[in-house]
């Protein structure tokens, strides 16, 4: 008899070990117990193109600027038909100039046989006052001139960015450029009581500085399209720029702490880059950085207020990017369809 047909020896649990198996969750991938909350289709398509990828805010800012399409994800994203023309121009700001892109639609003759006067919507994109581009909503401007009919011009505001340009640069920069494009009205045929703002994340936030001071300098704004805006960058902040998880008094923020679009912890890094560290102390009583603390609220344009339910911001105002996922999600489409309805009553001809 042989070694091998006799009764094992030593410790028989030790002989019935199994190759081990060391499970590591990959870089950002989304929670667990957030995983059924998500819209399927927006889980195929993040754990394709961004499950293991560092986000934005886990590498050093000057490695994103050197070469910023190395850590953009823009799949999703729907192509718009094209347009009648696309330019761009220089806008005066303090300290400097900032491009302003304009996308126009065909002129279309009035019954007096001269063009008619057009509405204007001005786009601030988002990125947290850090990152973005005229890139970002490109092809949202086009759909929107397109899905206008002639109705409306679209400028999209290239303002400047954090930590190079902390606060307010940004807010000083697209408060100019909607006076610019009022100063613009001859030259693009613009009806200045027809006129929007609008922007997601932190664009929604310059858009709803933009509608204050609209309404403080008493001039016509027609709509706000407010989406996912950050509205609140005190109360869930140390003045440090650290997430305040006990303090903060958005049970949304804590729910949603390790969200994979927009995890609390990017939230800090936007708020360190763009305010600094520490917050300057005067900031705390400015309601530029949190309009939700605005001492007046009356005579506002009326504003289209978009949130997301799987959001850290939602309870300050589908996943935070929902709408630059037109291509693929249902929910985008839809808001894009919305947006576009209320575009057409707010400052259609």
């Amino acid at each position: 008899m042989t070694a091998t047909d006799q009764q094992p020896a030593g410790d028989p649990a030790l002989h019935k070990l199994k190759p081990g198996v060391v499970y590591q969750p990959l870089l950002n991938s989304i929670p667990p117990q957030l995983l059924p909350r998500f819209d399927p289709v927006y889980v195929e398509h993040y754990n394709r193109y961004n499950v293991g990828r560092l986000h934005t805010h886990q590498i050093p800012i000057e490695e994103f600027r050197a070469n910023p399409q190395k850590y953009q994800i823009v799949y999703g994203r729907a192509a718009a038909p094209d347009i009648y023309k696309i330019t761009e121009q220089k806008c005066s700001v303090k300290g400097g100039e900032i491009t302003i892109r304009i996308f126009e639609p065909k002129p279309i003759q009035g019954a007096d046989g001269k063009p008619k006067k057009r509405g204007s919507y001005i786009n601030f994109h988002g990125g947290g006052w850090v990152f973005g581009s005229l890139i970002v909503d490109h092809h949202s401007c086009k759909r929107i001139v397109h899905d206008l009919g002639g109705d409306a011009v679209v400028f999209d505001v290239d303002y400047r960015l954090a930590p190079e340009y902390k606060y307010p640069t940004a807010i000083e920069d697209c408060w100019a450029a909607f006076q610019w494009v009022r100063s613009k009205a001859e030259e693009f045929n613009l009806d200045t009581n027809r006129m929007a703002v609008g922007g997601a994340s932190a664009g929604g936030h310059l858009a709803a500085v933009v509608a204050h001071l609209c309404r403080d300098n008493e001039f016509p704004l027609s709509l706000q399209i407010l989406t996912v805006p950050v509205t609140d960058m005190h109360s869930s902040f140390t003045p440090d720029g650290k997430f305040d998880r006990e303090n903060t008094p958005y049970e949304s923020y804590r729910e949603m702490e390790f969200t994979p679009a927009l995890p609390a912890e990017r939230m800090a890094y936007f708020h360190r880059h763009w305010l600094g560290v520490l917050r300057p102390e005067k900031s705390d009583d400015d309601w530029k950085i949190s309009p939700i603390l605005a001492p007046n609220f009356a005579n506002l344009a009326p504003a289209l207020v978009w949130t997301a339910e799987m959001d850290p911001l939602r309870d300050e105002g589908v996943p935070h990017t929902f709408s630059g996922l037109d291509e693929i999600l249902e929910s985008a489409k839809m808001f894009r369809r919305k947006c576009v309805e209320e575009l057409r009553k707010s400052i259609g001809g």
